[in-house]
């Protein structure tokens, strides 16, 4: 079984807990199911946020989705100016049968713009 990273992003509308909470869920969720994967599978996850979001921790979307006993960890994305306001990051280690080249990396809603080149 191979460790793998999964990257993602998804951009929300505003910095209102509710909103961050509730994409962050979808984020998450879309990982698991594009690359097939139960919380088993997950070895641990880092969430960032851009510097405008701070209402809640994108972390305990995931505690509300199931992963109750998967480490995981929040911290703030380096504040450059130009960079894609209110979006939420994450990086998943999982355990995977998948190679590197079928894993899905998942970008939602305005972070598709980050990276158009692998974005699903």
């Amino acid at each position: 079984m191979a460790v793998r990273a999964i990257r993602g992003a998804v951009q929300v509308d505003a910095n209102e807990r509710e909103q961050v909470l509730e994409a962050t869920a979808e984020l998450v969720s879309e990982v698991m199911e594009r690359n097939g994967l139960t919380t088993d599978d997950v070895i641990s996850v880092l969430f960032t946020a851009t510097p405008d979001l701070t209402c809640e921790f994108p972390a305990l979307a995931a505690r509300e989705v199931g992963f109750s006993d998967v480490p995981l960890m929040c911290a703030t994305e380096i504040a450059v100016p130009h960079a894609l306001p209110r979006v939420v990051r994450l990086m998943a280690h999982v355990e995977t049968e998948r190679p590197r080249s079928e894993v899905q990396h998942v970008y939602l809603r305005g972070a598709q713009a980050l990276r158009l080149d692998i974005a699903q």
